[in-house]
């Protein structure tokens, strides 16, 4: 399976847009129940007035609303990220921690979040489940499970370790614009002869 999608796209990575840990890590946090695409709007505007814990701390909730407002959920991610930024210059200096039990300790940053931040911005081979994986991994039988953590769980158990590192973003991009939620696009599935879900579509539509 990951030999498929390797070959198809050799170096994946996350459509967020970022330069640096710290940015990716607001883009994250901004990402919950959230499009990439709006992430990167507000983004444009906001990074090049304030792209450190300093000057997005400096902004305030009131200052930053104003360039993440057409994003959901914009008063608590405001909230969140400004003290996420007063915590990272209290704490570690302004630096963006590599492990998880630091990052999970900011606000607005859970176990998903946290794995996003460590695989992608510092190379470690975690998998953070989102609803396109947790969707990908269950119907295809990659590793079934009843929550995000079990199916998480068995990824890190079944995915070779030389695919490890890319297997978040093979699967996220997979179950965003191939096995979709509403109508999977199984005509255009490069492991449709892998997949063992039952109601997959034939590829007489291809």
């Amino acid at each position: 399976m990951f030999q498929l999608l390797q070959a198809a796209n050799p170096k994946p990575t996350t459509e967020l847009t970022y330069t640096t840990p710290f940015e990716l890590l607001v883009a994250v946090i901004l990402s919950a129940q959230a499009t990439d695409v709006s992430v990167n709007k507000a983004l444009a505007r906001l990074y090049p007035v304030a792209n450190t814990p300093a000057a997005i701390s400096d902004l305030g909730v009131t200052g930053l609303k104003r360039y993440i407002k057409s994003i959901g959920l914009y008063n608590t991610k405001a909230k969140h990220i400004i003290d996420t930024c007063r915590l990272l210059i209290e704490q570690h200096q302004g630096q963006v921690p590599a492990d998880r039990k630091s990052l999970e300790a900011l606000p607005g940053v859970g176990r998903k979040t946290a794995n996003v931040i460590l695989n992608t911005a510092f190379g470690q081979p975690t998998i953070a489940v989102d609803t396109h994986i947790y969707r990908v991994a269950n119907r295809t039988g990659l590793a079934p499970g009843r929550n995000v953590l079990e199916v998480e769980n068995k990824l890190l158990k079944v995915v070779p370790a030389e695919y490890k590192q890319d297997a978040h973003h093979w699967l996220i991009l997979h179950g965003r614009y191939v096995c979709t939620a509403r109508k999977p696009r199984c005509e255009k599935c490069l492991i449709y002869e892998l997949c063992k879900w039952r109601e997959k579509s034939g590829r007489s539509s291809a």
